[in-house]
């Protein structure tokens, strides 16, 4: 298991959708989030606020029965993946998200973890986890690729969004 090069802890909803607008500021086209987590950790949360901070306008809704939407009109397209109901590698190949994974978009792919094979080597891996209060969340940031020469550029971003 890889090491998180941060740890971050959200107390409510509203904090989680911060941060998500906050790591929006620093994201850039054709960068992939594989976001991993239970059912309710805050993943979509998160994407809401990711959509809010690439300045959309829509609220980001959880795409589980079409899959996948692109949201348009922002600084970038938002590509949001939802593969809870992939169960297998196949079914996640047969969307076409590599395709989608191109620029000019930013990708946010939920149950990220079935993602891994075909977004090659270059995402950043969001870990969502409960913590012992129903409110609080723990989000752990692990680089992949080129990513970890990004993370000096998150840990500023998150460490900013904690300061506010």
């Amino acid at each position: 298991m890889r090491l998180p090069f941060l740890a971050v802890r959200t107390r409510s909803a509203d904090e989680t959708t911060s941060l998500g607008r906050r790591i929006a500021e620093v994201v850039r086209p054709g960068e992939i989030l594989l976001l991993v987590g239970d059912l309710g950790t805050g993943k979509t949360t998160f994407v809401q606020g990711l959509a809010l901070g690439l300045g959309f306008e829509r609220r980001a809704r959880s795409p589980s029965f079409t899959m996948v939407h692109t949201y348009r009109g922002g600084r970038y397209p938002l590509i949001h993946a939802d593969l809870y109901r992939c169960d297998s590698a196949t079914e996640v190949f047969d969307l076409g998200l590599e395709e989608l994974f191109e620029p000019p978009a930013v990708s946010a792919v939920e149950w990220g973890e079935k993602a891994f094979e075909i977004a090659g080597r270059d995402y950043l891996e969001l870990q969502f986890s409960w913590h012992t209060d129903e409110d609080v969340r723990d989000i752990r940031f692990l680089p992949s690729g080129r990513w970890g020469d990004r993370m000096q550029e998150i840990s500023a971003a998150v460490n900013d969004w904690a300061g506010a």
